[in-house]
């Protein structure tokens, strides 16, 4: 694990695009934080170090947001409105935990219906955004390659 402090929504944007760069076909992002921690600004920086330039935008209320034109697709979930394990089943979530491309998943603490099959895929990257202040941000991620 390793540990990034970030000073401004332009640096967390600057490690999602660090990691972006580094994201290989089927990999899960579980990004975990509170609400306003900046899990959103983290994925506008993914997708852009996976090529992608389309506006990157929070899914709270679609569920997940496709986008391609990079290098792999990216589904960016959100799991904010989903309380029960059935509920985030039922929505159809279990099959972009073997993505065809790359996922990043809000919330990702409100999956355990999935968590055994996230852990034995493999390609499973943690990222956990603390509020240190009003502008800092303490991020804690498995620096796997990225």
């Amino acid at each position: 694990m390793a540990t990034f402090i970030s000073l401004s929504p332009a640096e967390t944007e600057l490690l999602g695009e660090k990691i972006g760069r580094a994201a290989e076909h089927g990999v899960v992002i579980a990004l975990s934080g509170e609400l306003a921690a900046g899990k959103t600004q983290f994925v506008k920086g993914l997708a852009r170090g996976m090529g992608i330039s389309a506006r990157v935008h929070s899914p709270t209320f679609t569920l997940v947001n496709e986008y391609g034109g990079g290098r792999l697709k990216l589904f960016h979930l959100d799991l904010y409105r989903l309380e029960t394990p059935e509920q985030i089943l039922s929505a159809g979530v279990a099959e972009l935990l073997q993505p065809d491309g790359v996922s990043v998943i809000e919330w990702a603490e409100r999956l355990e219906a999935g968590r055994e099959k996230l852990e034995d895929g493999g390609k499973f990257v943690r990222v956990k955004i603390e509020i240190v202040s009003e502008t800092e941000r303490k991020i804690i991620y498995d620096d796997s390659g990225a």
